[in-house]
């Protein structure tokens, strides 16, 4: 797994704090993509792992039980920096870190189901921003 830099938090950060949403891409076992928005991300203590609520999740949880593989981007609006984080995932319907993920969800939306806790681990972080730094691995 590979750590976020301060730098890379702080796009996420703000990519959540303006946008709400950060998109998440994953492919079925025959390899038919899928994006979808998930606005209930947190990335961890550990600065390595992201948390994701599953509320309303049909082709991406589908995806994610056939191909552990996703890829999520992140936008910092105000600077144009962007950043592509890929990992494998993990969905856990029981166990304390779920039960942590659905009493956060619950306090702040609890008309939100908070079905399942999809646990990403990055492997590996590419810059997206514009320009001669474009699809350069950055971690």
């Amino acid at each position: 797994m590979v750590k976020l830099t301060d730098e890379m938090k702080e796009v996420f950060l703000k990519n959540m704090e303006i946008l709400h949403a950060v998109p998440m891409a994953t492919a079925s076992s025959k390899g038919i993509p899928n994006v979808a928005p998930m606005a209930s991300v947190w990335l961890k203590d550990d600065d390595e792992t992201f948390w994701i609520c599953d509320n309303f999740m049909v082709k991406t949880l589908q995806n994610l039980k056939e191909n552990p593989n996703v890829a999520l981007y992140f936008w910092n609006p105000e600077t144009k920096r962007c950043l592509q984080v890929k990992g494998n995932v993990e969905i856990k319907t029981e166990g304390s870190e779920y039960e942590e993920m659905y009493k956060q969800v619950k306090e702040t939306k609890p008309q939100f189901p908070a079905k399942s806790l999809i646990v990403l681990n990055s492997t590996e972080v590419f810059e997206c921003t514009p320009g001669s730094v474009a699809g350069n691995k950055v971690l």
